[in-house]
């Protein structure tokens, strides 16, 4: 057993040069690529980040503007709606004033209508008494007359 112990020993020192090897390996890699791949990598990250935040604060921005445009649009909407609103009111206005005329006008010229068409009613009454009048005694006469032939 001793022997394999001895043997292990053998084995151990030579391994020592290859463990030394490797710790020098480790902490040069360590010192020499991880230290300035991880400072690389954070500023990576901190950039990314920084980028990702400007981002969202022109995203924040750009909703704010799209909000203050639509608000304003719908006031401008609501305006225009408000002034067509007044313009369809005076519109219905001048119609009801016109029809209003019209009707005035119609009144008055079917009143006069009326007074003419009395008028020409008495004339036409008188003239038919005249006539009629006149009309029998000449029928008088004929019928008078006829008789004595």
């Amino acid at each position: 057993m001793e022997q394999t112990f001895q043997a292990l020993g053998g084995i151990f020192v030579k391994a020592i040069p290859t463990v030394i090897c490797l710790l020098f390996l480790h902490f040069y890699f360590k010192a020499m690529l991880f230290r300035p791949l991880n400072k690389v990598l954070k500023q990576r990250d901190e950039l990314t980040a920084g980028a990702r935040k400007a981002a969202e604060n022109s995203l924040a921005a750009a909703e704010r503007k799209t909000a203050e445009y639509e608000a304003k649009l719908r006031d401008a909407r609501a305006q225009v709606y408000q002034e067509q609103e007044k313009i369809r009111a005076g519109w219905m206005e001048d119609q009801a004033a016109q029809l209003s005329q019209a009707r005035e006008r119609a009144e008055a010229a079917v009143k006069q209508a009326r007074f003419e068409i009395a008028s020409e009613a008495a004339a036409a009454r008188q003239s038919l008494l005249e006539t009629s009048a006149t009309l029998g005694e000449q029928i008088a006469t004929a019928v008078l007359s006829g008789r004595t032939r």
